[in-house]
């Protein structure tokens, strides 16, 4: 039987639009991971009858109810009252809460307030569910068949308390009554349809056992392949390494894994290989080298990046002749392939990228629209330059543009010899 899980969020803040809801997405990655199914998800403002309605409500139709948020120490975080009424039990002053708002204030050096109390009066009955990092422990309870687990707001909070509490105790109580088969791809450079498209018409014969997804995440796609019946299990495999066949280079790398940026899979490589890169950008602002280095260990590969905005710093941080960016224009070429030579001779790296482009919305031209950008990557003994047109809004535009930058350095170090498809809609593509 499929075990189904309600949630419901609750804050003035999320109805406003002053909060982005992510948790939910935590909430449907992490449960849906170990077979667990969310049925109905609910968001509400902080209103404490409508809040005891809606619990009441939600428990009659799923055998978990996450409620996420109202756990804080202001007027308005109702959780714990609401809870305590639908439940037809009281608050009250919860010892391992009040210990835990103790030691939370020891380590600030602060004195509690009534405030900070009010997050220890919990109701009757209920169960802590630990919160390491945050004010507010989250608690369980059971109301009918049903079992209520309460979660702070807080995303860096429910992150831990996920990853540590909730889904352990989650798998002990509902564990999968059959293993199904998981494999998870992790790609770049090919959107949805795209990779939809691709499967349609190279590998039309698809198996209805082995059950396709597709997950966005900018840059990242992941692909999923499921499969749970016994002929799916058998066959998995052999399908995984068609589609891996099928889509090359373009798969970063197997398996789950929280990546948000190419960096994540280009440092690693760096390491590997004990080299160094460095950076020259414009267009991207130091976007590039900010996706570098929140990696841990960047520092044995990156020790020096350029942001050369002006013309007039090209020249003198890393020695653009000034006739080139006169005949040229920064956005070229010539320029690119000069910033990516004098970045390499200023850092004594190994290996390099280097971005000039036109993010806009202004500064375009008929020969130059905006979303132009030319891309330099490579070493002292090769160095490649390629032209795209990105027409986007500014900031996706250098998100854009750090991606390919980093994805086609990637596949330097690889030796990749496929050629990326969004390459199929770029004008130029030269090696020197």
């Amino acid at each position: 039987m499929t075990t189904h899980v309600n949630i419901l969020l609750t804050g003035n803040e999320l109805m406003n639009g002053d909060v982005i809801d992510t948790n939910s997405v935590m909430f449907a990655q992490q449960l849906n991971d170990i077979g667990l199914s969310i049925r109905k998800k609910v968001t509400i403002a902080d209103d404490l009858l409508l809040l005891q309605a809606e619990i009441v409500q939600l428990t009659q139709t799923a055998q978990v109810l996450i409620i996420n948020g109202g756990l804080g120490p202001t007027i308005d975080d109702l959780t714990s009252q609401a809870l305590a009424q639908a439940c037809g039990v009281e608050l009250h002053l919860n010892p391992e809460a009040h210990l835990h708002l103790q030691k939370w204030a020891e380590r600030r050096k602060t004195t509690l307030n009534k405030p900070n109390l009010k997050q220890a009066y919990l109701p009757v009955g209920c169960e802590i569910v630990a919160n390491e990092t945050g004010s507010a422990v989250g608690f369980s309870i059971k109301l009918g068949q049903c079992l209520i687990i309460c979660t702070p707001g807080v995303p860096s909070e429910l992150t831990h308390m996920l990853k540590d509490e909730i889904i352990p105790n989650l798998q002990q109580l509902f564990p999968m009554p059959t293993k199904h088969n998981l494999v998870r791809l992790q790609t770049f450079g090919l959107g949805e349809s795209t990779l939809q498209a691709l499967v349609n018409d190279n590998l039309p014969d698809w198996p209805s056992e082995i059950e396709i997804g597709f997950r966005a995440a900018m840059p990242v796609l992941e692909i999923k392949l499921s499969a749970q019946c016994a002929k799916g299990k058998t066959i998995l495999p052999q399908w995984q390494d068609k589609l891996s066949g099928l889509l090359g280079d373009h798969i970063l790398s197997t398996g789950k894994n929280n990546h948000t940026t190419i960096a994540d899979y280009l440092v690693p490589l760096l390491i590997k290989k004990q080299q160094k890169i460095t950076l020259a950008e414009s267009c991207t602002g130091g976007l590039i080298a900010s996706q570098i280095t929140a990696i841990p260990g960047a520092s044995a590969v990156f020790e020096a990046g350029f942001v050369t905005y002006s013309n007039d710093m090209k020249s003198k941080m890393i020695d653009v002749p000034a006739a080139t960016l006169v005949n040229h224009g920064a956005v070229s070429e010539e320029t690119v392939l000069a910033m990516a030579k004098g970045a390499l001779a200023r850092s004594n790296a190994d290996y390099v990228i280097a971005v000039s482009g036109i993010a806009g919305p202004d500064g375009g031209t008929k020969d130059k629209p905006v979303g132009s950008v030319w891309i330099a990557w490579g070493n002292q003994q090769a160095l490649h330059a390629k032209y795209y047109c990105i027409p986007a809004v500014r900031q996706y535009f250098q998100q854009i543009v750090a991606a390919r930058s980093l994805d086609l350095i990637r596949r330097n170090l690889i030796n990749s010899q496929e050629r990326p498809h969004y390459d199929k809609t770029s004008y130029k593509n030269n090696t020197h």
